[in-house]
């Protein structure tokens, strides 16, 4: 998406910008529940967009996390241009039926956003998002091409990357949704909610030369950490990725957490990866992100509810 195209959202946020250079604080109704009135992971086996809405149900509906008049930006991955059954995006009917419930929840803005490593448009139409979001609301779903929608900001709580130009809209977000799919990565080991923030920055390369890529990404994590991970794992790209091709197995399933580490490290601890399986202390940027306090890869002490719709 260019610059023209998208003015009248960025010139309705420009009041927020002020609050680029600390902490971006998501909305988080969950400092109101009781503890463990909700699983801390939801696994759901079954349709996409019905496990979808059954995973986000089972910790307590999208109005727990989105309310009346919330701006909420919505991250999947829809950077390749490849047909979904590939598994290097998202499913199209799980970002779908996620904008559904938030605007049912009552957001007054939702955007579905990322920054393209293929040809944007292409991209768009491969995966099939645009088409399934345009059946919600036309002209939601774009690629930031242009570092005019980005503002540079601070990471306070950073150890290697101190700052980054962040998409204006994400700073300006009430609430940030992770919708990722669940692939490997050759440098991270896996690509899930955390890995899949870097679609939310302008400097991307500088993580993967300048800075160790599991380091930068539990700093980038501390800065924009999603209200809501909800993971596609209706297909797993085990191997190959994450541009494929590689080894997909089809688990069929969705998980969806209040914390983008749980989410993680039960997607690893699930799935077999290049071929055999593996724990989430395995994976160095959500061991890291455990140490830090940003989210907890200790699964087997967190409750999770499975069901099948």
């Amino acid at each position: 998406m260019r610059r023209r195209d998208f003015l009248k959202w960025q010139i309705a946020g420009a009041a927020c910008l002020a609050t680029g250079f600390g902490r971006t604080n998501f909305s988080n109704a969950l400092a109101a529940d009781t503890p463990r009135t909700y699983p801390d992971v939801a696994v759901v086996k079954g349709d996409p967009a019905k496990a979808t809405r059954a995973a986000v149900d089972m910790l307590g509906g999208m109005g727990r996390f989105v309310k009346a008049g919330h701006k909420v930006v919505i991250k999947p991955n829809m950077s390749f241009a490849r047909t979904v059954e590939l598994g290097t995006n998202t499913h199209p009917l799980i970002v779908r039926e996620v904008l559904v419930m938030c605007k049912e929840a009552g957001a007054a803005k939702v955007r579905v956003l990322d920054h393209s490593l293929q040809d944007p448009e292409q991209a768009l139409v491969l995966s099939g998002i645009r088409a399934a979001c345009d059946g919600i609301e036309p002209g939601i779903c774009h690629h930031l091409m242009d570092n005019s929608f980005y503002r540079e900001a601070a990471l306070p709580d950073a150890v290697e990357m101190r700052s980054n130009l962040f998409m204006k809209d994400v700073l300006e977000a009430d609430v940030l949704i992770a919708v990722p799919v669940a692939k490997s990565h050759g440098s991270a080991g896996v690509s899930l909610s955390m890995k899949g923030q870097m679609g939310l920055i302008w400097e991307r390369k500088i993580m993967h030369g300048r800075y160790s890529l599991d380091v930068s990404l539990v700093d980038l994590a501390q800065r924009i950490k999603p209200t809501l991970a909800v993971i596609d794992a209706t297909r797993v790209l085990t191997t190959g990725g994450p541009g494929g091709p590689g080894k997909i197995i089809t688990p069929g399933e969705i998980i969806a957490s209040a914390d983008p580490v749980a989410a993680d490290a039960t997607a690893v601890a699930s799935y077999e990866w290049y071929g055999r399986m593996m724990q989430p202390r395995q994976v160095a940027h959500i061991r890291l992100a455990h140490e830090r306090g940003i989210g907890r890869m200790d699964i087997e002490n967190l409750q999770t509810q499975r069901i099948r719709v």
